[in-house]
């Protein structure tokens, strides 16, 4: 009993690994943010990175930081579907970097529904995981059948479905502005239930059960890829696609079949986020939406594993809310997205780390060995 638990809590443990050096990635870019910040102003910078790092604790009255932490946590929400949607590709061997634009898509299809036709939340929610599968089953076919490289398909297709959602949504929007019309104003049915969570933060009237969904969808992807047989057909695909074949997977299916999921996987997160009237669409917006790109930061934080990207999501979204905070006449918003960047660009870096780490603990368990034997 004593072997396991200390097995289990070993460094050779690679989940341990994995959060220790996690952690160490989240230590190194903090720290390097806030050199960034002694050097453009040295006596705010305390100041600043603290506020960063506290975000909606800033607040001094209970009830505000209530609201800011349901203003997270719905951010939080799709930004995890987004995670699982990029890791859920890159365990089956595929690198979708087409997240951004199937998460434009389920929140056209989702706006569009709800807007134009007035369609209940759970109509909304599921045609926009359909329209997000679709895109990203094109990008899958295109792999499967023809070896087009995912990653220039999925770029292509993040612009088309931006100016075609665009588009979508034009006969929808305010006549005054380029946004369209206020979901919670326009079809109060089409907005997802808040069941009374609202009151728990501060009356924050945009949080929902996405909160809860996407912590289950976490879950349920987790049980998916690691203790089904479907799961390991997609990943034997994604190590050797004619090894899989081989041993009569279909290769070329399971190919759309995870590029389709991936894809709905980030629709379902832009209804999360769409489908809770924190935002209104921009119909004249030029900018794919950065939770696409987040995901992957969140995705690989998380050590690529479902539950790890739980907390990244969460992490990523939490420094990102409090990089809005600090002083904008000082610095820039934007230097919480400096430190994401800098977390990310660490964990690019995982598996050599963990080599690093794995060869001290290999010398020092010789040196112990050829200590006992002299012994």
């Amino acid at each position: 009993m004593n072997k396991q638990i200390k097995k289990k809590f070993s460094l050779k443990n690679p989940f341990l690994q994995s959060v220790l050096i996690s952690l160490f990635c989240i230590f190194v870019g903090l720290f390097i943010g806030f050199i960034v910040l002694l050097i453009i102003n040295p006596t705010e910078a305390a100041g600043a990175i603290s506020v960063i790092i506290k975000n909606y604790f800033w607040y001094p009255n209970a009830m505000m930081t209530k609201r800011a932490l349901g203003t997270t946590l719905v951010k939080a929400s799709p930004l995890l579907m987004c995670s699982l949607s990029v890791l859920f590709a890159y365990k089956t061997g595929l690198f979708n970097i087409g997240v951004a634009g199937q998460y434009v898509s389920g929140a056209g299809a989702a706006m569009f529904f709800a807007l134009k036709l007035n369609a209940p939340w759970f109509i909304c929610l599921t045609l926009a995981v359909f329209a997000g599968a679709a895109l990203g089953s094109i990008s899958g076919f295109l792999k499967a059948k023809y070896n087009v490289n995912e990653v220039i398909s999925c770029i292509m297709l993040n612009w088309i479905s931006l100016y075609c959602v665009n588009m979508l949504l034009s006969p929808v929007k305010e006549p005054t502005s380029p946004h369209v019309l206020s979901l919670l104003n326009t079809n109060p049915k089409g907005a997802l239930p808040t069941i009374g969570l609202g009151s728990l933060f501060g009356r924050n009237k945009y949080v929902t059960i996405a909160i809860f969904l996407s912590i289950l969808m976490a879950i349920f992807i987790w049980i998916l890829i690691d203790k089904t047989k479907f799961g390991y057909e997609l990943k034997a695909t994604g190590f050797n696609k004619y090894a899989a074949k081989y041993c009569g997977m279909n290769e070329s299916l399971n190919i759309i079949v995870t590029m389709a999921i991936a894809g709905g996987l980030a629709g379902m997160g832009a209804s999360f986020y769409y489908l809770s009237g924190f935002e209104q669409w921009s119909c004249s917006t030029t900018n794919l939406p950065s939770m696409g790109f987040n995901g992957i930061a969140a995705a690989f934080l998380g050590g690529l594993h479902p539950i790890g990207a739980i907390f990244s999501s969460y992490f990523i979204q939490h420094i990102t809310d409090g990089g809005t905070l600090i002083n904008k006449s000082v610095y820039s918003s934007q230097i919480s997205d400096l430190i994401s960047s800098i977390i990310i660009y660490l964990c690019g870096f995982v598996f050599f780390l963990k080599t690093v780490l794995n060869n001290i603990l290999a010398k020092r368990e010789k040196r112990h060995i050829a200590i006992s034997e002299n012994k």
